[in-house]
């Protein structure tokens, strides 16, 4: 009688997550990461991995089977549910495909939306929602909504920010894209121009206008960062939409993305584009939306295309053929 109760609860709790996997092409149920629940999105070139269990995240990004994405071994399986229970010292920092709001030195957001559990919904071939819970610091609850291409790396990442609040915020997208590190960072330099150097660096609590530094390489054209530079983080007013990772994985990871010369920025220095580099061997890559104000019941979407491709890299000149990677993407924005 027991045995019959604990799979008849099973079969409740699995069925459901199964039909909805099989109503569409290109979705499934799988284990990854230490987690058992996440979705998988596949079209026989890429490959997609999201994880509803601990901040709606995208674990995979792959192509070939190589995952572009700076996956953590010391966060597999985290959730926010474990470390509130003292059942891990972690504070769940979490790695891979992230996704936040801003602005980031004032925003008020509860962990809910960073890394606690979101629901997760197939809604059509290879494209899954996640939605978190509510946040009442924030005042916010976000969906994402990811859509794989038919054939091809190319996935569509958007994020709607809903207030559900009684009162007017202000928030902002804030990508947090984790990607293995030693690499080199593209960011084409496009106006109107505020910086005087095409990028800042934030330098122990101060903001420096006209950094320079060997690792970075700055023309009227481009920004190039060739390794790791000497202070972590680095801020860009772009508004070319698009910048692009050469990955010593011989993969190009490009984002594209909208921007809006003509509206308010909220982050701290009105960036568009920022790229953080943490101890560890990854990289940070940033697009940042501008300032969203929300009255109560208001909505506002910001769409982050990705594409993978597969780049020799240049391992030992650290050179990169700029206009080759500028024709590629033009291509595949076309």
């Amino acid at each position: 009688m027991f045995i019959a109760v604990v799979i008849a609860t099973l079969f409740a709790v699995v069925l459901p997550v199964a039909a909805k996997a099989t109503a569409a092409d290109g979705v499934s149920v799988v284990s990854f990461h230490g987690y058992d629940d996440c979705l998988r999105i596949s079209n026989g070139d890429a490959v997609v991995t999201l994880c509803p269990a601990a901040g709606g995240r995208v674990l995979e990004y792959s192509v070939g089977g190589t995952n572009v994405l700076y996956l953590d071994s010391e966060d597999a399986g985290w959730t926010l549910q474990q470390f509130e229970k003292g059942q891990t010292d972690r504070r769940g920092q979490l790695s891979a495909g992230r996704f936040d709001i801003g602005p980031e030195m004032v925003v008020q957001r509860g962990n809910v939306l960073w890394n606690g559990r979101w629901t997760a919904e197939i809604v059509a071939d290879r494209t899954v929602k996640m939605t978190s819970q509510y946040d009442p610091k924030s005042g916010a609850r976000l969906t994402r909504i990811f859509e794989l291409d038919e054939t091809g790396a190319h996935l569509t990442c958007t994020q709607t920010i809903a207030n559900e609040s009684d009162r007017q915020v202000s928030l902002c997208h804030w990508s947090r894209t984790f990607a293995v590190g030693g690499g080199i960072v593209l960011v084409p330099r496009s106006g109107p121009v505020r910086f005087p150097r095409g990028y800042v660096r934030y330098e122990n609590g101060l903001i420096r206008s006209r950094p320079t530094e060997p690792n970075i390489h700055v023309d009227e054209d481009a920004v190039v960062v060739s390794a790791t530079p000497e202070f972590p983080k680095l801020g860009f007013d772009s508004h070319a939409g698009w910048l692009a990772y050469l990955a010593p994985t011989d993969q190009l990871f490009v984002k594209r993305f909208p921007t809006f010369p003509e509206r308010s920025y909220n982050e701290l220095a009105g960036l568009t584009v920022s790229v953080w580099y943490p101890e560890k061997d990854l990289v940070e890559l940033e697009p940042i939306g501008p300032a969203e104000n929300l009255a109560p019941g208001e909505k506002a979407d910001f769409t982050e295309d990705w594409y993978l491709l597969p780049y020799a890299f240049p391992a030992e000149s650290r050179q990169i053929d700029r206009e080759d990677i500028e024709q590629r993407v033009k291509a595949i924005s076309e």
